[in-house]
């Protein structure tokens, strides 16, 4: 009997789009050739000025304008031949010999005569191509493949620099957002759950409800079974609650819920049994909170204590939701106990930023003491989204826009067209920008700066949870607090936060809000039916 089989069909298109910079060239003929050239189909016999000759020996370094994701198309003439292929998220990784991380970012590859070859899967900007042989060239194209993206989120303000931001934000972890929610378009091209809550965010402000969020929540939980924690780390299970209390106030899907109840209470009572008499976490290794403050004991334990209330605070919540009294009794009695342990001080921000989020610490206080001194040192792409969030919730928010505008738009003023993994301001000294050759007595901002997991041109400049200011700019602005799940009940205060005027939608269950305001006047704000304003 024939076996029946289901195809996975791949969510994503193709665009193919053209070169639009020559960074370097050697032995083209006309590298310029190639800039703007609209070509993905093959000829028999392409007329003289529809191709050049790549001599042997040549080399072209190409620029496609923008981080993207997928690979290239190359168009040959009637000579083919051996290229290698070297994709790379900067100049300076293309002009290397990258190692392959989790896909292929330099490749040895024939071509055939009057073919159209098509490679790559990975995140790149510059493509580097060396021709072993002659070879005749009719166009180079970016393969660019992604979801097919309709934004219902949006936010423009009076600042054009912080507008940039918002929107590079968004590109970044649209990037992201491949067959699952990726870290990263190079690496990690893997689903890493305490990664994903900055990128979800982003994507219920700016997406609404999206299959790929619920699909790599699932994707992370059938594959830790009880007593395994997701990816082994066992804050990464804690954000995981999170997010689920995250998506259904955002749109109430009670059947979604459900499907989650019976791994929530095991994983809860199993959480359970890492909290001691006096209400400390007492959770095993791995114990993780992000990667700088890995080796500071003192501030993973605080995250870890942080994580840990907000986490029984979630899952009470949601037991609430799923009419289970008795998970949500267990999950309050111990969110009180592990709220009375006093964390002893600690001075690193990111574990701050968690405790007041967790409402274990005062967050003007924190804010004032802690996160606001040198706002731009201590800060990172993954856990700046909640040191931002908590200086908002402290009410700082002309210093959360301040920071954002220092810190992110440096990346922009060296060549990012997507945020990093990691960024620290002190690499910026004598450094050269990530879209020029390396300069022989400057910092090479990509291979020489990065630490951790993320050394050199290791280092992943397009990182989903680095997109995170997006949803932190629009909930500052709209000042929107939701009441009751799906926006059934919500409350508004907008406020300009510095800025002249800002207009902002926010995606809902039943329809878009609207906010538009400008600095000294009364907000103007449409709400769909089904929407309801609490004063």
């Amino acid at each position: 009997m024939k076996q029946q089989r289901t195809p996975i069909r791949d969510p994503r298109i193709i665009e193919y789009l053209p070169v639009s910079r020559i960074v370097r060239a050697e032995k083209i003929s006309d590298p310029e050739f190639l800039i703007g050239r609209e070509v993905i189909q093959p000829s028999e016999r392409f007329m003289a000025d529809e191709v050049i000759t790549a001599e042997a020996g040549s080399s072209v370094l190409l620029d496609f304008g923008m981080e993207l994701t997928g690979g290239v198309r190359i168009v040959t003439g009637r000579k083919g031949g051996n290229i290698r292929l070297v994709f790379g998220e900067s100049v300076s990784e293309a002009m290397s010999s990258p190692e392959q991380w989790h896909t292929i970012h330099d490749a040895v590859l024939p071509l055939p005569s009057m073919g159209a070859t098509e490679f790559g899967n990975t995140g790149f900007r510059f493509v580097r191509i060396d021709f072993a042989d002659e070879v005749v060239l009719a166009g180079v194209m970016a393969a660019y493949r992604h979801r097919e993206l309709k934004a219902l989120g949006s936010f423009e303000c009076s600042d054009e620099r912080i507008n940039r931001i918002w929107d590079v934000c968004v590109h970044t972890v649209s990037l992201n957002m491949q067959e699952y929610i990726l870290d990263g378009v190079k690496r990690d091209r893997l689903v890493w759950m305490g990664d994903m809550h900055p990128e979800i965010s982003v994507i219920n402000h700016v997406y609404g409800q999206h299959e790929v969020v619920r699909k790599s929540l699932d994707y992370i939980r059938d594959r830790a079974k009880m007593p395994k924690f997701m990816n082994d780390i066992s804050s990464y299970s804690l954000w995981w609650v999170i997010c689920h209390l995250d998506i259904f106030m955002h749109f109430a899907d009670l059947e979604y819920l459900r499907e989650q109840h019976s791994y929530l209470r095991e994983l809860m009572h199993l959480f359970g049994q890492y909290i001691d008499a006096d209400g400390r976490e007492i959770l095993p290794e791995t114990r993780f909170i992000d990667w700088p403050t890995k080796e500071d004991k003192a501030a993973v334990h605080a995250g870890l204590q942080a994580l840990m209330v907000r986490g029984f605070a979630s899952a009470a919540r949601i037991a609430g939701f799923l009419g289970d009294d008795e998970l949500e009794n267990f999950c309050r009695a111990k969110h009180a106990l592990l709220f009375k342990y006093q964390v002893p001080p600690v001075a690193r921000k990111a574990p701050n930023a968690l405790m007041a989020l967790a409402g274990i610490a005062d967050k003007e206080l924190v804010n004032k003491e802690i996160l606001s001194v040198e706002p731009c040192s201590d800060l990172g792409t993954f856990m700046g989204f909640y040191i931002l969030t908590a200086r908002m919730e402290a009410g700082d928010r002309s210093g959360v826009v301040d920071t954002i505008r220092k810190y992110y738009g440096a990346m922009l003023d060296y060549g990012a067209t997507s945020f990093w993994e990691d960024f620290n301001m002190d690499w910026l000294e004598n450094a050269t920008p990530i879209d020029q050759p390396p300069v022989p007595g400057k910092r090479d901002l990509h291979a020489d700066c990065g630490a951790f997991c993320y050394k050199s041109l290791r280092h992943s400049l397009c990182h989903g949870w680095a997109g995170g200011p997006a949803a932190v700019l629009l909930r500052m602005v709209s000042g929107i607090e939701i009441l009751e799940p799906g926006f059934r009940k919500v409350r508004i205060k907008p406020n300009c936060a510095g800025f002249d005027y800002f207009k902002c939608t926010i995606p809902t269950p039943q329809g878009v809000i609207r906010i538009a305001m400008k600095n000294g006047e009364n907000p103007r704000i449409e709400l769909p039916k089904g929407v309801s304003l609490s004063l």
